[in-house]
This record gives structure tokens, sequence and C-alpha cells, in this order.
């Protein structure tokens, strides 16, 4: 097998805290001396070295830690489970038997360790030899990764084709009990790390984190002088009564009822139940006359503003007027530079340095020199967050001086005078969520009763009772007088 560490410390996968103590359990185990004591055993006609039953297993963690039977079965089910013991009778079972079946201690290259995650390639490179050996049989779930892992790794196929055969190729050369152990032990490794449907994934543990928490860090007078000052300035934090919080809540709440579409409805109309598109449109980004409640939230706070897109673009028809128009347009280059291709970043960062931030740029920015300073130290190596600290100084100017004369102005008011006020519409159905009513269709056999009836009431109204009769009387008439035969 290939190993592929992982890349230089940027993504760990956290090691499970009990895997180290359960392999000091395995390598006492091992112990020669003290441990379980292992013998020959036959498995189909083969002699297999060095193997031992679980009842063996379970005697031994009963004597070690001193448990109960219960306990010590569960224990070596964890041992089997999680790969350092593997089966030599079921393989594909990993389950402790406590009885005289037989299993081998897993090879510690085989542990799992969690420095590194099982690799495609060795995953592929398996299937492959297996599919070799099997001449095509294969599980169903294999069959499917080996398919999935054709399209995911196509470009290097030929190289796992090539390592399948050269293993195959080297196992049937090896002593029949040799190769019978590594096809366990390759089967034991795979069932935990690719965990077959139906079977528990007892290696999983989250997501990658992006720090070692493994790593063992020495704890120098740096490290304590940082911990200290962190806890100090945490002392010195502000803190506020639960009161207050749930005051600020109430008044957001309040403040943002009258916009939500859920309380308060849509207006003209909801276009999930009407199909009435006007809705869409009377919102729409770049809509020409935005509605009086879109205009309306752009008081609320500079962050409603400034996240519509039709709000940044009457703001700017203001910072224009007052000849600040470069502050918005540098905030909008460090979106796009955050959140565009990544490709293009250091592109990018070139391009708002020329225009915003250089010597006699065309629209240069007023930033502090500590700002500028750690701005430019960081486009000597740019990444999407280098214009962070830039950007937050123009986004705290924008707020704290154009945002409140951007209210009281001209350009504001006109806009919330001719805002659209949508009319309410048909509403089709009712209820706080806008939700149809639905009512269940009647069954086909009240349906065909109900034919019938209506049938049978349409004969009694169209049919004469005396003209039925007289027709009766008339053929007994025709019948007597007929000459008999």
């Amino acid at each position: 097998m290939t190993v592929t560490r992982l890349d230089q410390g940027q993504r760990y996968r956290p090691r499970m805290a009990f895997l180290k103590k359960i392999e000091t359990l395995m390598m006492e185990m091992q112990n020669p001396d003290t441990g379980v004591k292992t013998q020959t055993q036959t498995v189909m006609i083969t002699n297999i070295p060095h193997a031992v039953t679980g009842n063996d297993i379970m005697q031994w963690i009963l004597q070690r830690l001193q448990i109960t039977a219960e306990e010590a079965f569960h224990l070596g089910d964890l041992f089997v489970k999680y790969g350092y013991i593997y089966p030599l009778q079921e393989p594909k079972n990993l389950t402790l038997k406590a009885d005289g079946s037989l299993y081998r201690f897993q090879t510690p290259y085989f542990w799992p360790v969690q420095s590194w995650a099982a690799d495609d390639t060795d995953y592929a490179i398996y299937l492959a030899k297996k599919n070799i050996k099997r001449k095509g049989i294969l599980e169903e779930y294999e069959k499917e990764h080996y398919n999935m892992l054709n399209q995911k790794i196509n470009y290097k196929w030929d190289f796992v084709i090539m390592q399948a055969k050269e293993q195959y190729k080297a196992g049937k050369e090896r002593k029949k009990e040799d190769r019978y152990t590594l096809d366990c032990q390759e089967r034991a490794y795979w069932l935990v790390n690719r965990t077959p449907p139906g079977m528990v994934d007892v290696l999983e543990y989250g997501l990658d984190r992006v720090t070692d928490p493994n790593e063992n860090k020495k704890n120098t007078m740096e490290f304590f002088r940082r911990e200290i000052m962190y806890y100090q300035q945490a002392i010195l934090k502000t803190r506020v009564k639960s009161s207050v919080s749930l005051g600020g809540v109430v008044k957001y709440s309040e403040q943002f009822l009258s916009n939500d579409p859920i309380l308060s409805g849509c207006l003209p109309s909801n276009p999930w139940i009407s199909d009435d598109p006007e809705f869409w449109d009377l919102n729409a980004k770049l809509v020409e006359v935005p509605t009086r409640m879109r205009v309306e939230r752009w008081a609320f706070n500079f962050s409603e503003l400034i996240r519509d897109p039709k709000g940044r673009q009457n703001f700017q028809l203001f910072l224009k007027k007052e000849f600040s128009g470069e502050n918005l347009g540098f905030w909008e280059a460090c979106e796009d530079l955050k959140y565009g291709d990544q490709s293009k970043v250091k592109e990018k960062a070139e391009e708002i340095y020329k225009l915003f931030l250089a010597p006699g740029a065309r629209r240069w920015i007023n930033i502090d020199g500590k700002t500028m300073g750690i701005t430019v130290k960081g486009l000597e190596h740019p990444h999407r967050y280098v214009l962070d600290a830039a950007q937050t100084h123009i986004y705290m100017l924008m707020k704290k001086d154009s945002y409140g004369r951007y209210l009281k102005s001209p350009i504001y008011k006109e806009m919330l005078a001719k805002a659209v006020v949508p009319q309410e519409g048909v509403k089709k159905s009712t209820g706080l969520f806008g939700r149809r009513h639905l009512r269940s269709s009647p069954s086909p056999i009240i349906l065909r009763q109900q034919e019938e009836e209506a049938k049978a009431r349409e004969a009694a109204n169209t049919v004469d009772i005396t003209q039925v009769m007289s027709k009766l009387d008339r053929r007994n008439q025709l019948q007597k007088e007929a000459p008999p035969k």
C-alpha cells in the first residue's frame, strides 16, 4: 500500500482519544510472556501461525482489567470493529465471538492511527486486484465504488491497474498461509475505512480541523504571557444584562415585523400561491422604482442599505455629489475580490491597488497610515482577504459619516416619495403561511353509488306510470285473443 500524508498541516484529522489506550492494550496482549497465547491453527486446510481464539481474548481482558464479562465482551468486540484484531474464518464479519473462532492481531501498519485518511488510490488498487483475482465478481457496493473511482481518478487509472497486477503477481508467489493472512488483513482494513452499507462507520470523526488538536506544543513564557493577556482583556470586557439583551431582541423583532413575508404577508400577493410574478418584478435587484417597504428598510441600518443592490446604486448617486464615490467603489471591489474567482485574486488585488491605494491613484481613498501599511505589506502575498483592514476602515467611514447625511438628503427623500406601494391582490388561500386547504377526493365506490342514484332519479322523473300500465294491459289482451297453436 502507498500511504499519502496530508498536505503540510493545512487540514487535520482529529485522533480519537481512546485509540491510544487501545493500542497500549494491544501491545500488552501481544507480549510473549504476559499476553494472549498464540498458536498455529488450521483454517481451510491451511496452517495459520500466531492465531488466537475469541475466548482467549475475552479471558485475557477479564483478568487484565478486572471487569464484568459483559464489559469484556463489548471491549473485545470494539477491538475487532476498529480493526486491531481481524477474523480468519469469517473475514466479512467484524465482530468478536467468545468461542473457538480464530482471530489474528492486525499489523500496526494497518491500525486506524488516523494521521492520514485512507487514500482513494490505495482503495482503487485493492478493488482492481480483487477484480482480477475474482474475474469481475465483486460485491455490489464494491462495484459502485470501483466505477466511481474509475471516473474520479481516471487520469491515473493505468497506474492503478499496473499496481494491482504487480501486487496480484507478487501475492501468487507467496506461501498459501501468507497469502490467506494478507487477504484477511486487507479486507479487515478496508471494511473499517470504507464501510459497506448497513455497517456503522466507527471512524466517523466529523469535519477536518484547520489546526492540529493533537499537536504537542511546548508552553513557553511567550505562551503564558499571551494567555494572561487574553484573560485580562476578557475580564475588562463589558457585560450586558439579560434584560437589555432581550429588549434588543424585542426591538429588532418589532422593527422587522412589517418586512417579514411569513408574519405580515407579501404584497401584492404570494407568488408561490397566486402564480402572479408581480412580487418578483417589483422586488427585482435593480428595478427602476422600488417598493416603499424596501426603501424604508434602508433606513433601519447601514447594513440593510449596502446589502441591497438598488440601495447601493442610490447611495452611490449621493456619494458622487459629495465627491466620495470612490469609497463605495473600493468596498464593492473588495467584495468582488473576496467572493470572486480564486484564480484571478492576484490580478484583481493589483488592479485595486493601482486604482484606489497607489500614490496618485485615479480614485485614491483616504485611509490612515497604519491601515495602509498593513494593506501594502499584505499585498506582497495577495489572498482574497488581504484588503479586509482597508475595507473595514472605509465601511466604518461611510457608516458613521456618509450614511446619516444620506438619510436626510433629497436623493433618499425623493426615492422614498416615488416608491411604489403595491395593492393587495386576490388571495387564493388563508392562514398564517398561506397554505392551501387541501381536501381529500371522495372514494370511487361513493362516486359510483351517487351516479346510480342519479340515474334512478332521472328514470323515475321521466317515465309516466299510466302509459306503462296501459301497455301491459294491451299486451295481456292480445295474448288472450291469439288462437291456440
